[in-house]
């Protein structure tokens, strides 16, 4: 069964308006949506400065001055905080690359748009990779079925079906997203010490398929 997209206005990219977006907190007071915010700001400024495994409860609440039954209430654990940040970031990320300008968002050639998304993966996956490592708990093949990587193959999907018509679009999106999972990730960027332009420029090589520029 095939999904029509409606263009975008400017006639230069589908509007991705049927993609399955991660889900975001239900409805809350404003008081109560400024608590979760302040925790996962500071669950995220931990992981940032000390990894994942640094990351209790008692230090969440001290970081984000809020009390620790509130921490718990709201969030159970410390696996489900750090998922609950991972969701709080995925969400961050589809609305930059759906409704965010150009040319990461709609409004620009579908080429330039491939290599904005996959530079922006590259920045989210090497400044995320150890929450990303130790969120990777459901087995080998689980994130293939999660909203997150569903809405970023359809999205991929849609940008190869426009930069190379003919070709299989959505075994390509595939292809071109198995470069990051969090184990290689981390393995490029940590054990090999490969910095964030070079995986860069070795993620366009990969899709158009051309050497290395000349230095």
């Amino acid at each position: 069964m095939s999904t029509k997209n409606p263009q975008a206005r400017d006639g230069s990219a589908p509007m991705l308006n049927l993609l399955p977006i991660a889900g975001g907190p239900p409805p809350e007071r404003a008081d109560a949506a400024r608590n979760r915010r302040k925790i996962l700001d500071a669950a995220a400024r931990i992981v940032a400065e000390e990894g994942p495994e640094a990351v209790t409860m008692n230090q969440v609440a001290h970081a984000s001055c809020i009390g620790v039954g509130t921490v718990y209430r709201r969030f159970g654990d410390v696996a489900q905080l750090l998922l609950a940040l991972l969701d709080d970031r995925e969400r961050q990320f589809q609305e930059a690359y759906l409704n965010g300008p150009p040319p990461l968002g709609p409004g620009a050639p579908a080429d330039e748009r491939l290599d904005a998304f996959l530079d922006a993966l590259v920045d989210r996956s090497v400044e995320q990779r150890e929450i990303l490592l130790a969120a990777q708990t459901a087995g080998p093949v689980a994130r293939y079925g999660n909203g997150a990587y569903l809405a970023m193959h359809l999205h991929l999907t849609l940008l190869v079906g426009q930069a190379r018509p003919g070709l299989d679009a959505p075994l390509l999106a595939h292809l071109l997203l198995a470069p990051f999972s969090p184990s290689l990730i981390h393995h490029l960027s940590v054990d090999k010490g490969l910095s964030a332009g070079e995986l860069k420029s070795g993620m366009r090589q990969l899709l158009r398929l051309q050497p290395a520029a000349a230095h």
